[in-house]
C-alpha cells in the first residue's frame, strides 16, 4: 500500500448532522430513528497553490461507550499534534469512530493532493467495479419483516433477530416471501449459547447463509465445541487484527466496519490479515451516508459478503452520493470522496 504523508494539514470543520431513517431501524438493542453521523474536513495546499479539501465521516456509537459530543472532542484534541497525518495517526489514537473519520478526510485529501484516486493510493490492482450489497431488515413481526423483503425485492438479505421465540418464524417468514434470496441473520449478541443450539439447524433448513454475532461479547467460549450447520460470523467480538488469534477457533466470518478498524488504513490491513488467517469476510457500516460508504468501498473486492446498505435506509442521502440501481452499488465519485 502506498503511503504518502500529509503535513501541514488544517482541520477546517468538525460537524455533526442527523439524517431520519426510513421507517425506523431495529435491533435486538433498541430501536432509533436518526442517523447521527460527524464529519470533519481537513485542507492542505497543492504544490500548485492550489487549496483541497478532504471529508470523513463516522458514526459514533453508544455500544462502545462513544457519543457525538465525545468523538468531537476526540478530533480536536488530534489537531492539537503539531503536523498530523495518517500514519502518526494510527499511533496517537486508538480504533474508533474519531479516527475513522479523520484517517478517512486524510485519504480523501491525499488523493487530491496527489492527483491519483484512493483506490490506486491503495494499492489496488484495479479500478474497483459496482458491488451487490445486502438490504437490511429491521427487526419486528414475521409477517412486517416478510413484507419489507418482498417489497424490497434485494437478493441479499440482511434480517435483524435476537428478539426472542419468533426468530425462527420471522426467518420463515421471509424465505416463503423471498425464496430464491440469499438470507444472512444478525442477533446483534441477543441470544444465549442454548437458543443457538436449538435455533442453528432451523436456521440450516431455511438456507441461511451466515449468522452473525449471535452470543454477546466474552460469552462466546462455547462457539469453540459447536459444530454449527451454519458459519458464524463475528462483529462486535471483532474490532482489528490482534483479535482475529482469539477468534479463530469460534468463527467463520468476520465483519469489517470502518467505524470499529478506525477507518480505512486500519480496515485494509484487517482485511488482509483476516483473508491470511483464512476467515471469510464481511464489509459492513452503520446507519449513515455515502460519504461513509465510499472509503469502505475500497474492500469489497474479493469480499464474501458486502453490506454497505446505509443510505439506503436513509429518507435522503447527502449530495453527490453513491449510485444504487436495486442491490447494484457503484463506485463513489470524485464529487464525493476519494
Amino acid at each position: 500500500m502506498n503511503n504518502p504523508v500529509v503535513s501541514a494539514v488544517k482541520l477546517v470543520s468538525v460537524t455533526q448532522a442527523g439524517y431520519p431513517i426510513r421507517g425506523g431501524f431495529t435491533i435486538s438493542r433498541g430501536a432509533k430513528r436518526v442517523a447521527e453521523v460527524v464529519e470533519v474536513t481537513l485542507e492542505a495546499t497543492r504544490p500548485d497553490g492550489r487549496i483541497v479539501r478532504g471529508r470523513g465521516e463516522c458514526v459514533p456509537y453508544p455500544r462502545y461507550g462513544e457519543t457525538p459530543p465525545q468523538v468531537i472532542a476526540d478530533i480536536h484534541t488530534a489537531f492539537t499534534v503539531s503536523d498530523l497525518n495518517r500514519l502518526s495517526l494510527q499511533q496517537l489514537m486508538p480504533p474508533g469512530a474519531a479516527r475513522n473519520a479523520i484517517d478517512c478526510a486524510f485519504w480523501d485529501l491525499e488523493s487530491k493532493l496527489s492527483g491519483q484516486p484512493a483506490w490506486r493510493l491503495a494499492g489496488l490492482s484495479a479500478e474497483p467495479k459496482p458491488a451487490v450489497t445486502a438490504f437490511t431488515i429491521s427487526l419486528g413481526a414475521p409477517d412486517v419483516m416478510a413484507q419489507a423483503a418482498r417489497v424490497s425485492a434485494m437478493p441479499l438479505l440482511k434480517l435483524k433477530l435476537g428478539g426472542g421465540a419468533e426468530d425462527v418464524s420471522r426467518v420463515a417468514a421471509v424465505r416463503k416471501a423471498t425464496p430464491d434470496a440469499t438470507l444472512i441473520v444478525d442477533a446483534n449478541e441477543g441470544w444465549t449459547m442454548s437458543q443457538l443450539f436449538e435455533i442453528a439447524p432451523q436456521l440450516a433448513a431455511l438456507d441461511v447463509a451466515l449468522i452473525e454475532q449471535p452470543l454477546p461479547v466474552g460469552q462466546d467460549a462455547g462457539l469453540a465445541d459447536f459444530d454449527s450447520p451454519v458459519a458464524i460470523g463475528a462483529d462486535e467480538s471483532c474490532h482489528g487484527p490482534d483479535s482475529l488469534q482469539s477468534l479463530s477457533e469460534r468463527y467463520q466470518c468476520i465483519n469489517i466496519k470502518l467505524d470499529k478498524t478506525g477507518g480505512l488504513t486500519g480496515a485494509l490491513a484487517m482485511k488482509a490479515a483476516a483473508q491470511a488467517a483464512g476467515f471469510r469476510v464481511m464489509i459492513g457500516c452503520m446507519v449513515s451516508t455515502s460519504l461513509s460508504m465510499a472509503p469502505a468501498f475500497l474492500l469489497t473486492h474479493g469480499a464474501d459478503f458486502v453490506d454497505l446498505d446505509g443510505p439506503l435506509l436513509l429518507e435522503a442521502d447527502r449530495p453527490d452520493g453513491i449510485t444504487y440501481d436495486g442491490a447494484w452499488m457503484s463506485p463513489p465519485g470524485p464529487a464525493l470522496w476519494g
